[in-house]
């Protein structure tokens, strides 16, 4: 990260250069957002569940776990997923809080253990029971008339911490805790948005409110863009990146998200080779 972090355009684009740059990010991803090109990445775990209730309960794992090095996300969130069985909507339907403890004992990741899991997924059972849905709780607090989903993704995570009488730990953040929610955006991302990576399953919400889940790669590559000045990484920040990028692309601001991170993500895709790509194109 400390390549892209250090790395200039000589001139960062601004409102007058917005065609070119559109061009120049849909080219990046006709090339990159690409099934090919997932892996390591967790969104693959959402493709096994066809059915949008199995693949709600993946997504929120596989985000809420979604920090530190990736191989080890992977390999935290196959390890639940497999003793959840085909169906996880049916295992938690079928499990109670006694036996979510015993299943996941001794789970750990990184600061999570498997009491902030069991929580997390008592809290996910119970959702699905009261509203059928997560996707069906999200929409009690989703209003058309907002500019994003900030205010419902604020009531949806607190819905959850609630649920899980406040001990999933770290795993559900908050803006107000003064997180840029990635893991709850890059969720939303997956399960909202449909192309070749992002499969949907959710309805009601448009891809035009979706906040970017604003992570280091994406942070530092905004900043070289001038697309915000802001140091921290907080929802603040991401909300001005966010409005940059719907002045490209307004009716899917988080088209670019999965294309753009494959560099510094991928071993075999470094962040000096977008600058370089973005120098030439651009300047």
């Amino acid at each position: 990260m400390s390549h892209l972090a250090n790395s200039c355009l000589r001139r960062p684009p601004r409102g007058g250069n917005n065609k070119r740059l559109k061009e120049c990010l849909e080219t990046i991803y006709h090339t990159y957002n690409l099934r090919t090109l997932i892996h390591p990445d967790p969104v693959e775990f959402l493709y096994v569940y066809p059915d949008p209730k199995d693949r709600e309960v993946a997504g929120m794992i596989a985000a809420s776990l979604a920090y530190g090095r990736v191989q080890q996300i992977l390999k935290s969130v196959a390890c639940i997923l497999e003793k959840m069985g085909p169906s996880p909507s049916a295992f938690l339907a079928q499990s109670n809080p006694g036996t979510l403890r015993d299943t996941f004992d001794g789970f750990i990741h990184r600061f999570a253990t498997g009491r902030h899991l069991s929580f997390l997924l008592i809290a996910i059972r119970d959702i699905q029971n009261r509203y059928e849905s997560l996707n069906h709780l999200f929409l009690n607090g989703f209003s058309k008339n907002e500019a994003t989903v900030e205010g419902a993704l604020c009531a949806f995570g607190q819905h959850i911490i609630t649920a899980s009488h406040g001990c999933c730990g770290h795993l559900v953040p908050l803006p107000k805790r003064g997180s840029a929610c990635k893991r709850l955006n890059l969720f939303l991302r997956w399960m909202v948005r449909q192309d070749t990576v992002d499969p949907g399953g959710w309805e009601g919400i448009p891809a035009s409110k979706l906040i970017v889940p604003l992570d280091t790669h994406l942070h530092a590559l905004s900043l070289r863009l001038g697309f915000t000045t802001r140091k921290g990484a907080d929802m603040t920040t991401a909300l001005e990146v966010t409005h940059r990028f719907r002045q490209i692309c307004p009716e899917d601001p988080v088209r670019y998200d999965f294309a753009l991170t494959r560099f510094g993500i991928r071993g075999d895709m470094h962040p000096d080779d977008l600058i370089s790509y973005l120098r030439k194109t651009l300047n």
